[in-house]
């Protein structure tokens, strides 16, 4: 790790450092006169540094790198591994979770464990912590490969994953301490959202500098969708998370929206973080590693141009669809409806190429669990993309919208979609980054599949199930004009379905932990004969002549 870094890089690294452990003691000293969850914070700063600092100085003596001549994926590498650290802990956190909603004493009589502060553990670790992690190694990966250059430098990947992380730890801990502004994924406070800016700022430079001195005169459309997840992201990041310090020596902060503007402003973040940071960067991984893993062209390239632009476009004018029946005015929630249907177009298409890229690679899908998982993941993209525009309608919305219905939707997606792609991808990968010829057990990862698809599949029906009966009791009405049913009975109903999505969440957590003892054992195990496409450049053989 440390010998890949040239000298100056190091002492780039041991600077930065120095200042992160000198902000962190200013943070703990600001925190202490108020017994503030702010100086915890500038404790856990200090000893993320620490460690890292260990880390560099540990291997600071080491020869440097010869000739730059090969890709640089160590950072690829560390990002596989502490993405599939974070699917664990954030799935085990969200069936708790499930657990706790079934029966609400399976928890610790503490503030912490309360499922108001486990819940966005539970979406950061999964999102930011997993997704995210996993999203920043294979865009280093695949930018590489189809731009035939590697990464301008080593020092930049390295701050981005690593200052990514201690975002990640910032805000998981600050939920657990009470911190947060209550934003839906937008939860950390304002330190570790200005944080998080100079990290993703560093990343889009990063991409930007890689494809400026690219040998592959094109720029392939997997790259497109990477670097509008980078640039969307960072833009809705800044506008959301505008908010005014009580104190710079204190965690809390006030937004600069409030009222209706607040709700319009976070749901523009909300949904465009599905569209952009779920769904563009994932579609991006899509695009690279399912045609590279069926050994098969992309059924259109023209397909994915107009489905990128679509998705680009379309997303950005939906995320009022979340306001129904709200203070929004009318014209600004049709206008989410209107866009939010038009996005099963650009949608469909995407589920659609990458369905018909498989078309005379059936046999592999058959035969190969790792295909397997994208090819499910692209059905998945196609049912939940279709299900949001459905719901989307104002009169559907009307029966769903504050249901567990929207629960099964958003975990369809979450796991059927992102999850399956992720893993899939991450399957395709680690037998190429550390040259080896295979997984360890191809028979591990087909009960990855299976459990995965499982867990899903009873996560989903159950919530639908339970969602749709929820909005039928709430709606009914007896001959007297009131309702038939009060919410306690509506409770009542639910409890079969929520333990049924608690042992789908299980399943699908047993399946992460198969997968990861998978991917530890094929780094363990000696090298082989790495897989022919490695490195092979994708823009040469996988672009059908249109």
């Amino acid at each position: 790790m440390i010998s890949g870094l040239t000298l100056n890089e190091r002492r780039w690294g041991v600077a930065i450092l120095a200042v992160l452990i000198c902000i962190g003691a200013a943070m703990a000293a600001a925190g202490a006169d108020r017994a503030d969850p702010f100086q915890v914070h500038g404790f856990l700063v200090m000893a993320y540094s620490l460690i890292v600092l260990c880390v560099v100085l540990r291997g600071y003596d080491e020869p440097g790198p010869g000739r730059l001549e090969s890709y640089y994926d160590d950072p690829s590498k560390a990002g596989i591994v502490i993405a599939m650290l974070w699917a664990v802990f954030g799935m085990f956190i969200g069936d708790w979770v499930a657990w706790l909603l079934a029966y609400p004493d399976m928890t610790f009589d503490a503030a912490w464990s309360s499922f108001g502060r486990l819940r966005p553990a539970h979406t950061t670790g999964v999102i930011f912590g997993f997704g995210g992690n996993a999203l920043i190694a294979t865009s280093f990966h695949v930018m590489q490969r189809t731009s035939r250059a590697r990464l301008p430098d080593q020092f930049s990947p390295w701050f981005v994953l690593v200052g990514y992380n201690l975002f990640c730890l910032l805000a998981v801990s600050g939920y657990f301490l009470g911190i947060t502004q209550s934003k839906e994924y937008a939860e950390p406070e304002w330190y570790a959202d200005i944080w998080l800016v100079v990290v993703w700022v560093t990343y889009l430079l990063l991409y930007l500098r890689t494809l400026a001195r690219r040998k592959e005169p094109h720029i392939y459309v997997a790259n497109w969708y990477y670097l509008a997840f980078i640039l969307v992201v960072a833009i809705l990041h800044i506008v959301n998370n505008l908010a005014v310090p009580a104190s710079f020596g204190g965690a809390k902060s006030y937004s600069l929206f409030s009222g209706v503007q607040d709700a319009m402003t976070q749901w523009w973040y909300g949904h465009n973080a599905v569209a952009f940071f779920l769904t563009a960067g994932f579609l991006g991984m899509m695009y690279y590693y399912l045609p590279k893993r069926a050994g098969r062209p992309i059924y259109s390239y023209r397909m994915s141009i107009i489905g990128f632009w679509g998705i680009t476009f379309f997303y950005m004018w939906a995320g009022s669809h979340h306001l129904h029946y709200t203070a929004l005015p009318q014209w600004v929630q049709t206008l989410g409806m209107t866009f939010s249907v038009m996005l099963l177009v650009p949608s469909w298409i995407a589920a659609a190429n990458a369905l018909l890229t498989l078309n005379g690679a059936w046999d592999k899908v058959r035969d190969d669990a790792t295909l397997r998982f994208m090819m499910m993941a692209a059905i998945f993209y196609g049912l939940s993309t279709f299900e949001g525009s459905f719901m989307a309608i104002r009169s559907v919305n009307a029966l769903s919208h504050y249901t567990d219905w929207t629960i099964g939707h958003v975990h369809a997606g979450a796991m059927g979609w992102v999850a399956l792609i992720t893993f899939g991808s991450i399957y395709a990968v680690v037998p190429w980054l550390w040259k080896r010829e295979r997984m360890h057990s191809p028979a591990l990862v087909e009960v990855h599949f299976w459990l995965a698809l499982a867990g899903t599949l009873i996560y989903v029906f159950a919530m639908w199930n339970s969602g749709i009966i929820q909005g039928l009791m709430w709606r009914t009405y007896n001959d007297s004009g009131t309702l038939t049913y009060s919410f306690l009975d509506s409770m009542v109903a639910m409890h079969p379905y929520y333990i049924a999505r608690a042992i789908g969440g299980l399943l699908f957590l047993i399946g992460a932990i198969v997968g990861c003892y998978n991917i530890w054992m094929t780094i363990r195990r000696p090298a082989g004969a790495p897989a022919p496409s490695d490195d092979a450049p994708l823009p040469a053989n996988l672009q059908p002549a249109e």
